[in-house]
């Protein structure tokens, strides 16, 4: 078998049979033998690198940061001048911080990738003459593939066969609109666009069926050949851009004090080398390097704990957003209903049962082969009139679609040889193509009188919460042809009445939500008094209600004016919901969207984060962020707690690391101005920087104070700066006081001093890990165990430093008793003080916050 039909062929201008010879397969598919032989010679169907997430390259993307190069360049140069000793602890504390940051984020990705096989793609094929699902990956070149609407393409090939059948190809051409697939031949030089027998992988079905010959895989598509040029661009999330800003943020501070420093130790004829030596490592002592590693293993360890809840993370950035999220837009059919649709009655015109009714109901209904949907699941549940459906038998259908929002069957009665079409579907887009309504005294034409009837009767039932379908028949002779044009003069002859009841706890998961900041947007197809029905009876408001008409006619401003105040977006056309989402993130709302049809992957996209369900069809999932295992807003709700929880321990991160490092950098920026020697030397510097380091390994495993987790949470450098410069400078102000009790008290020698000032910044870091890590008093809040025990001992290491056996080669000596308890005293009012300055800066920021319309916490 070779791995694709004759190279340089265009496959779509040659016969099917052809084809199908060539690629030795029969309309009832390959065997299981022959494809998974032939999934061994041509490889998976992915043109994705599967080796993207190998030890090696990830190793080796830690050795690409610039302070990594800086630091390797600065070892050179040490090694250059005859500095050997230093050059070699400087290229061990690097080494060792990267295998650190390795094996973090190694283990993180390959923790995510194992999450992402649990919603793996799947497409229905034949193989052994029987319809079966198989993983998208384990498609082939032979393999007769089944689309219908909602399926999201798999590999390219042939149709086959095809009902009306829509694909929407906008991954591929830019094209807005679907286009109408069919059998048969198109030109050998014929572009994408023109290929009208042709199906493409990554573009989806939007309406109809099809039998498709697969005949190219993986890396032989069309979409794996351009993937560069056409990849979808996603969005900038809210926690991407924070990070960004705050890379921005360090750099502008590293490159001052590097400068600065720089040249303010060479104008005191201070050694080049050693100076640029300090000046690299104050760079390095300032910036949190191991944010990447530390991001990575919180996110990872946040979806390994959501998808024990329920949920799993497709994309690891919308962790973040999750947590974030103040506006939820959803549907409510299987949200905030049971989604188990029953069909309460098949009633006439004058609402009497209808037995007649109940039976044209169910043959359209079982007979129908697209979109696969509760309401005929329901329909074909309901028990009687069995026996009549083997009376009929099927001709023809016209699939539903999103533009009509109705499903036509011909059916043939085998007594009377006579066809019969059968339309069900919204009231009034059934009643558009209704000449006539069948009553008790037989078939009369439509009168206002009556239009104002069903309107009345349609209003009531919907106000009682019922989902009101209406349903229409036609006569045709045998030999008259049938297709969409035709679906007109129809006879109305009744309406199918369901009931979605609200689930049971939904009113108090809601007020759960509502308690954490978030506000509940319905958006559905369904009419405003069904909308309304359930709004009210499961607390949420209903006052301010748009119907996708009025939307329509709203220009962009209208919308952004609107769209905040209104509780319920009522009847809505699908493409509207992306105007929708795209109007709340506009006025500063972080939004999640939860969806799950073929129409509701624009807004999935458009959202800060798409939330979709194990069930959806293969284009939502695949346009989601976070996929729900079940359709319950309980299950979210765990998601946005843990997601609260992730950000908030990442910040802890940088909380912590920010305001630490930035009081001791700055403390020795200043003293190397005004002491006759450098405070520490370049490799103390690093070494301090990478023992202060080893805690934060444990944050992302930390415990979250419960008020965290009630509030959005967003991302706010202008607090991160206030944060940073605060408690930098108490951290400075006791790294003076120690400067001090070493010169004038002591008398310390040069290295008793950097002995003692290593030892008392590293503790001071290590003991405001304790202090800023919770908003409650330190000891009123428990850190978790592992956090504890790295930051206990690491404390022990710290102390013990100038009698380890490495003191030696960074410059360090044992220190006298007095001295160790001088440290001690320091470092207690240190931690008294930090805790005062944390009550009072929290204290004050919640007073500022009352006076803004717009609350961005960030922990």
């Amino acid at each position: 078998m070779s791995k694709d039909t004759r190279s340089g062929d265009a496959y779509w201008s040659r016969p099917t049979d052809q084809l199908m010879s060539e690629l030795t397969t029969t309309a009832k598919g390959l065997s299981s033998i022959q494809a998974r032989n032939r999934l061994t010679a041509v490889g998976p169907n992915s043109f994705t690198d599967v080796s993207a997430t190998t030890a090696i390259r990830t190793l080796a993307r830690q050795f690409r940061s610039p302070l990594v190069l800086i630091l390797i360049f600065a070892a050179g140069m040490s090694a250059l001048v005859g500095e050997g000793h230093e050059a070699v602890i400087i290229s061990a504390i690097v080494l060792a911080s990267c295998l650190l940051s390795f094996t973090q984020e190694y283990g993180a990705s390959k923790a995510v990738e194992a999450l992402k096989e649990v919603v793996a793609r799947k497409a229905t094929v034949i193989r052994d003459g029987s319809e079966i699902e198989v993983l998208a990956n384990d498609i082939v070149p032979g393999d007769i593939l089944h689309l219908s609407a909602g399926s999201l393409i798999p590999a390219d090939g042939i149709i086959l066969d095809a009902r009306d059948f829509n694909v929407s190809e906008a991954a591929l051409t830019g094209e807005t609109f679907p286009v109408i697939k069919s059998p048969g031949i198109s030109a050998s030089g014929a572009g994408l666009a023109a290929r009208s027998n042709t199906v493409f992988t990554g573009t989806s079905v939007r309406s109809g069926t099809a039998m498709v010959l697969a005949v190219k895989t993986g890396e032989n598509t069309e979409f794996a050949s351009i993937a560069a040029v056409i990849e979808r661009r996603i969005p900038e999330t809210e926690f991407a851009k924070g990070i960004r800003q705050f890379g921005y943020l360090m750099t502008e501070i590293m490159l001052a004090i590097v400068i600065l420093i720089l040249f303010a130790n060479l104008s005191l004829h201070r050694p080049l080398i050693d100076s640029l030596l300090f000046s690299l490592a104050l760079a390095v002592g300032l910036t949190p390097e191991l944010l990447p590693a530390i991001i990575s293993v919180t996110l990872a360890r946040g979806a390994r704990a959501m998808a024990k809840n329920g949920v799993v993370v497709r994309r690891l950035d919308a962790i973040e957003n999750l947590g974030s999220m103040d506006v939820l837009c959803t549907d409510k059919t299987g949200t905030l209903t049971e989604g188990v649709i029953h069909l309460d009655g098949c009633l006439d015109l004058e609402g009497a049962a209808s037995q007649q009714v109940a039976l044209w109901a169910k043959l359209n209904a079982t007979l129908q082969t697209g979109l696969k949907n509760p309401l005929d699941e329901a329909i074909a549940n309901v028990e009687g009139a069995t026996d009549c459906l083997a009376h009929y038998i099927k001709v023809d259908e016209i699939p539903y679609d999103f533009i009509r929002k109705r499903l036509s069957v011909v059916v043939r009665d085998l007594k009377t040889a006579e066809n019969l079409v059968i339309c069900k579907g919204a009231v009034q887009n059934v009643l558009e193509i209704c000449t006539s309504v069948l009553t008790m005294k037989g078939s009369q034409p439509i009168n206002a009188s009556i239009l104002a009837d069903i309107e009345t009767r349609f209003k009531a039932w919907s106000g009682q919460g019922y989902r009101v379908l209406g349903l229409a028949t036609r006569r045709l002779d045998p030999d008259q042809a049938f297709c969409r044009r035709y679906e007109t003069e129809l006879c109305f002859a009744g309406f199918l009445l369901f009931l979605d009841p609200p689930k049971s706890g939904i009113a108090e998961t809601l007020a759960l939500l509502a308690g954490r900041g978030i506000g509940i947007k319905v958006i559905t197809g369904d009419n405003r008094y069904v909308a309304a029905h359930l709004a009210e009876s499961i607390g949420l408001a209903s006052k301010n209600i748009v119907t996708g008409q009025e939307l329509t006619r709203m220009t962009k401003n209208a919308l952004f004016a609107t769209v905040a105040k209104t509780d319920l977006f009522v009847e809505i056309d699908p493409n509207q919901k992306e105007r929708i989402v795209e109007a709340l993130r506009s006025r500063g709302h972080v939004v999640g969207y939860l969806g799950d049809g073929i129409n509701d992957a624009p807004a999935l996209h458009a959202a800060d984060v798409g939330i979709s369900v194990h069930s959806a069809v293969d284009v939502a999932r695949e346009a989601a962020d976070i996929i729900l295992l079940e359709r319950d807003l309980g299950v979210l709700k765990r998601g946005v707690d843990d997601g609260r929880k992730t950000f908030a321990n990442t910040m802890k991160y940088i909380s912590i690391t920010t305001s630490a490092n930035f009081g001791n950098m700055l403390s020795m920026a200043l003293a190397s101005l005004f002491l006759p020697f450098l405070p520490l030397l370049a490799k103390q510097i690093l070494l301090n920087n990478f023992l202060s380091d080893l805690p934060s390994l444990a944050i992302s495993t930390d415990n979250v104070d419960s008020e965290q987790i009630l509030t959005p949470r967003h991302w706010d450098i202008a607090f991160i700066r206030r944060f940073m410069l605060t408690f930098g400078l108490v951290s400075s102000l006791f790294d003076f006081v120690t400067f001090g009790f070493l010169i004038f008290v002591t008398h310390a020698t040069p290295q008793t001093f950097q002995t003692a000032w290593f030892i008392e910044s590293l503790v001071t870091e290590l003991a405001i890990v304790l202090v800023v890590r919770t908003r409650k008093a330190f000891w009123q809040s428990q850190p978790s165990a592992l956090l504890l025990w790295l930051t206990a001992g690491t404390f022990l290491v710290a102390v013990a430093t100038p009698i380890l056996p490495y003191a030696a080669w960074f410059g360090f000596v044992p220190l006298p008793l007095p001295i160790m308890a001088g440290l001690l005293a320091i470092t207690i009012m240190y931690l008294i003080a930090s805790e005062a300055t944390k009550r009072w800066f929290f204290s004050e920021r919640h007073g500022h916050m009352k006076k803004v319309s717009k609350t961005r916490f960030i922990w």
